[in-house]
């Protein structure tokens, strides 16, 4: 069993004499106790991996930033943002969440998806937004942006890093897709390249979700690390449905001020 070893982003490492501290990690599939598909750092309740295994998964996470405790949003593409106060005893509805209580750790499960950690190091706020192409459409990132203003945050004091996603060279789209978005993010079209399948596309969607950033005009950062390609760093729900396999673990990205 190997030790979680997280991808760290170095514009989220707070300087040692700051005022707001926090941790963050974006976590491997590697580290975990689960078998099999899930191998092993799964923290996925919506898989179908043994339900205690993922718990497990998800405390050894919840430890390893200095937590009191995990919440993650019970995701639906959607682009609704809820806060977590000290109270919180569920998970929100939502596919962005913000917080500025010490000891919860926000994380956010993908599994190609794009996971985005933010924080705001002058405020004390920090926050997740999980980016599907539906909710980077849509906007997820205004909604997680205002939302951290809202408790006080201020844009050019946010952070935020877009971790571990499907790159283009691995999301194929369809017509219908393209259509959609040149309808609604006309100067977006340089994001599509042409697929070798007639009427079908390559979309950066990773860069996507970095220009909706700069337009809510906060300082980010792209890791470029493909889920899809490293199959032993990282679940993929694509590379599943082309592998045929019945199912897909997912890996967390999560934050938590100290």
């Amino acid at each position: 069993m190997s030790a979680l070893n997280p991808l760290i982003a170095d514009a989220l490492v707070p300087a040692a004499d700051a005022k707001v501290q926090f941790k963050h990690g974006f976590f491997t599939r590697q580290g975990g106790v689960s078998q099999g598909l899930y191998s092993s750092l799964n923290v996925g309740l919506g898989s179908q991996d043994d339900s205690a295994k993922v718990i497990e998964n998800r405390n050894r996470i919840c430890a390893h930033l200095g937590g009191t405790r995990l919440v993650t949003g019970h995701q639906t593409h959607s682009h609704i943002t809820a806060y977590v106060g000290a109270d919180a005893t569920h998970s929100p509805q939502a596919d962005a969440l913000v917080t500025d209580q010490p000891g919860i750790v926000l994380g956010v499960l993908s599994a190609d998806c794009v996971p985005v950690l933010l924080a705001d190091k002058q405020a004390g706020i920090i926050a997740t937004a999980h980016a599907g192409w539906r909710g980077a459409h849509d906007n997820i990132i205004a909604s997680v942006v205002n939302e951290m203003l809202a408790r006080g945050g201020q844009r050019h004091t946010i952070q935020a890093v877009v971790g571990p996603a499907i790159s283009q060279a691995a999301y194929e789209v369809g017509a219908e897709f393209v259509a959609r978005f040149a309808e609604s993010y006309h100067d977006d079209a340089d994001l599509f390249i042409a697929a070798e399948r007639p009427d079908h596309a390559m979309f950066d969607l990773t860069g996507f979700v970095m220009r909706q950033l700069r337009r809510a005009e906060v300082a980010a950062t792209l890791m470029d690390v493909c889920t899809y390609q490293h199959e032993q760093q990282f679940f993929s729900y694509r590379r599943t449905t082309h592998f045929g396999e019945r199912d897909y673990g997912r890996q967390l990205s999560a934050i938590c001020l100290r």
